[in-house]
């Protein structure tokens, strides 16, 4: 009984606070434009695709200079499923240099080629705002 209450409390002791800290780091990019920034971006880096989710949440409503910030962050952590990301946010994102910001990412990414020509289609058809 012994061995279970302490294996217990070593799983309570191990829990998970990346959610907390990664969101810490988004609201720097989101709220700062000062040194805090980079030492922020660097720690988002650090937690690569993790952090994916809760970038892409922020960027539907931060103010420009965070969704600025916060794909600077996208792009540095490179992980091709950020991809559809940066496509979606560079055909409807309300701020052209949000979207010019996506459309510079994409240009520079592996397989970037693509998702720009599916981004032209979209805003041939219509879908920018």
């Amino acid at each position: 009984m012994r061995a279970v209450l302490i294996a217990i409390a070593a799983l309570a002791a191990c829990e998970d606070r990346s959610y907390r800290t990664i969101g810490a780091d988004i609201g720097v990019l989101t709220e700062r434009d000062d040194l805090l920034v980079p030492p922020a971006t660097a720690r988002l880096v650090a937690r690569g695709r993790n952090a994916l989710p809760q970038i892409e949440t922020a960027l539907h409503t931060a103010p420009v200079k965070g969704r600025l910030n916060l794909l600077l962050a996208l792009e540095r952590i490179a992980d091709p499923d950020a991809l559809a990301v940066l496509r979606h946010f560079a055909v409807y994102d309300p701020a052209p240099e949000v979207r010019a910001a996506c459309e510079a990412i994409l240009g520079r990414w592996p397989g970037g080629g693509t998702a720009l020509a599916r981004v032209r289609d979209k805003r041939s058809r219509g879908a920018a705002p």
